[in-house]
């Protein structure tokens, strides 16, 4: 059987949540937004998960590489395309999120996006703060 997982990240905490192939809701945990400890608990499945969808954005990229470096199937998806499929949803919250996520992937309701490489996510991340620097400089001179 086929099994999809959704997570919603979050700076401390992410919520996963585990789809079969029909929907059922297998799995649903809390687990620390960690790339080692979310590859430990797909390790430690008794099943195997097809795919791994992950909203795209500043916090996934971590998860992201390091589920990628683990030989997993991951797809980082589109935001605002996640955004209007779970915009239904009357309560919002990070557990809902990861189940939508999940239902996406299953579904193939999704658009995946390019993961930036580690080096140039580096690189952008230095020309940001050089140019807060600069900016900060000019408004002292």
């Amino acid at each position: 059987m086929e099994y999809y997982a959704g997570i919603d990240v979050s700076l401390k905490e992410s919520s996963l949540c585990i789809v079969d192939v029909k929907g059922k809701v297998v799995r649903e945990v809390k687990i620390p937004s960690e790339p080692e400890a979310v590859v430990r608990f797909f390790d430690e499945l008794e099943f195997s998960v097809c795919k791994i969808g992950l909203e795209a954005g500043p916090l996934s990229q971590w998860l992201h590489a390091g589920l990628v470096a683990a030989h997993r199937d991951v797809v980082l998806l589109e935001t605002r395309h996640v955004k209007a499929a779970l915009s239904a949803m009357t309560v919002k919250t990070d557990r809902k999120d990861a189940r939508g996520i999940a239902q996406l992937l299953r579904m193939g309701w999704y658009r995946p996006v390019h993961a930036k490489s580690v080096v140039s996510q580096d690189t952008r991340a230095l020309l940001v703060g050089r140019k807060l620097l600069q900016e900060a400089a000019r408004r002292r001179a």
